[in-house]
């Protein structure tokens, strides 16, 4: 039951997504893992103002190695639950005497786990170091004394990953028990109220069983918005396709011939565009040269002038920066152009900068060139 209350559903997400703390829950039998680990702790109690014992958990009098093993359920990228049992050697803290005070034990917690790295700084499948405070309730049991007693506990566990599957870790705790757990209350006088506390530093493993990741889909209201954007885009390229067949048609219905350099009739002035890749001045497709080559041979054919006007998509590099690349594109393709008949004087170069008229953004990484009088 403690399992099934913290399944949860998230929303999911993909490449197009700026939420990064959004993922897809997976089926209950994914992302388990167990650990193992050594330990080193320590007892101590409020009894012991009577006694007068050196604090420190490093003496031997309270303090021995120990064992745990745990095993538990990540239900998010940020929250799980685990199952953990430790203990074997420990110490009473009677006195300063070690032999007298050894106590052997054991204690089960469950606990719930927190990952404030996937919480604060979004799941991602390659971080290599997660922090993870938790906290939990148990019981535990002398084993030397036949007591039981309910408890607390809390701490941090640091996870190391070395690979996909294998993680290190390091861990520090506190427990805090009810009840004369240790027998301790016996031997001091039945006047003094025990609450025995245990504290540990922790080396281990962890290892990963099942589905290890979160499955990652697109955010739909972006994905919605950014193809309805590129839908706007598509329709009004395809109304200028539309328009310059047209003025064919017109052209070829009344057969006129092309005019020569002296003629007064209007130029052709529709626009062709030719795209880029970001950051670059070389044409990204040759098929983008195809209406350009048509264009370039009527310019030819009647010694008219042509204007090639570069632009940079202005949400990326510096105003100067886009400037530049803007004039580059324009002078690559009026090279272009050159190579397709037209005289170099009757080419004139025009650099945008940076723009953001059309959308998506990337549309802005463009040439035009047309036709003037």
């Amino acid at each position: 039951m403690a399992f099934l209350s913290l399944s949860a559903v998230a929303v999911a997400q993909d490449d197009y997504v700026t939420e990064k703390h959004s993922v897809s829950t997976n089926s209950f039998w994914n992302n388990w893992f167990v650990q193992g680990g050594v330990d080193w702790n320590a007892w101590y109690g409020n009894y012991e103002r009577v006694n007068g014992t050196s604090k420190s958990p490093f003496k031997s009098f309270r303090s021995d190695p120990g064992l745990s093993f745990a095993i538990g359920k990540w239900f998010t990228p940020g929250l799980g639950l685990r199952s953990k049992l430790s203990g074997v050697w420990g110490k009473a803290v009677f006195g300063g005497n070690s032999d007298e005070n050894d106590n052997t034990y054991w204690m089960l917690n469950e606990q719930v786990l927190f990952n404030l790295s996937n919480m604060f700084g979004g799941y991602d499948e390659a971080r290599v170091w997660n922090l993870i405070p938790f906290f939990g309730a148990g019981i535990a049991r002398s084993c030397t004394y036949n007591r039981y007693a309910m408890g607390l506990s809390v701490g941090v566990l640091n996870e190391f990953w070395v690979s996909r599957r294998l993680a290190v870790n390091f861990e520090i705790g506190w427990n805090r028990y009810e009840s004369d757990l240790c027998g301790v209350t016996t031997a001091v006088g039945k006047g003094i109220t025990n609450h025995p506390n245990n504290v540990y530093a922790e080396v281990g493993v962890t290892y990963r069983l099942g589905r290890k990741t979160w499955k990652q889909v697109p955010d739909m209201d972006f994905v919605n918005e950014l193809t309805q954007s590129q839908l706007d885009a598509l329709n009004a390229m395809l109304a200028d396709e539309r328009a310059e067949n047209e003025r064919l048609n017109n052209e070829l219905a009344s057969m006129q011939e092309v005019p020569s350099a002296g003629d007064s009739c209007e130029a052709v002035t529709a626009k062709v565009s030719v795209f880029f890749n970001l950051n670059e001045d070389m044409i990204a497709s040759d098929k983008d040269l195809v209406d350009v080559r048509d264009l370039a041979g009527r310019a030819a054919a009647a010694g008219l002038r042509v204007k090639v006007t570069g632009y940079a998509d202005s949400a990326t590099g510096s105003a100067g920066f886009n400037r530049e690349l803007s004039r580059r594109r324009a002078e690559h393709v009026a090279y272009e152009l050159f190579k397709m008949g037209v005289s170099r004087d009757r080419i004139t170069i025009v650099a945008e900068g940076g723009v953001d008229t059309l959308v998506p953004p990337p549309y802005n990484r463009r040439a035009t060139v047309e036709i003037i009088k």
